[in-house]
């Protein structure tokens, strides 16, 4: 069975040590694999998640302890509505059978992407000054803009190898 491994952060795996396993074992499928960071906006916790493929990223707003149970349908909706907003569409039952279960990992150290997730949260900062609170962010126009900022993905300088993570994402689940 496919299950996509989210690596968390270390703060982040503090929060979650009942779902954290150790077993790498099993496929994480065409998406890959996923880092998951916490941050904080009104004292209420949010995880950031990201793609480590195509930097995709997903924000969970205000997650209590109480909902660690149902977290992966809760990301399983936060990423379709998301893709939806972005105009990725695809199915409910195509998303679920790419997706597969979620399995909770330690963090694997990714520097890349952890400090892309650090200048993700650092644009969050700026528009919650903007925005006020949490009720009065509009969060996936906020995670729209962030998977359209300019990126680059590849090895070379070249000017084709700057992309953007809506781009990325489109690519990975229509081919």
């Amino acid at each position: 069975m496919i299950r996509t491994k989210i690596y968390t952060t270390k703060k982040l795996e503090k929060l979650i040590k009942k779902l954290i396993t150790t077993n790498k074992e099993t496929d994480s499928g065409i998406l890959g694999k996923w880092n998951a960071t916490v941050f904080y906006i009104d004292r209420k916790k949010c995880w950031l998640i990201t793609n480590g493929l195509t930097k995709y990223t997903v924000v969970l707003t205000d997650i209590k302890a109480s909902e660690l149970g149902k977290i992966e349908q809760i990301f399983k909706d936060a990423l379709f509505a998301q893709l939806i907003y972005d105009g990725i569409i695809t199915d409910v039952d195509n998303l679920n059978s790419i997706i597969g279960g979620i399995g909770f990992l330690p963090t694997d150290n990714d520097r890349s992407t952890t400090g892309f997730q650090n200048q993700r949260i650092e644009q969050m900062e700026w528009w919650k000054h903007e925005f006020g609170n949490l009720e009065n962010m509009p969060i996936q126009d906020l995670v729209n803009r962030m998977n359209t900022i300019p990126i680059h993905i590849g090895k070379g300088r070249k000017t084709s190898d700057f992309t953007n993570s809506l781009i990325e994402m489109k690519k990975l689940l229509t081919e």
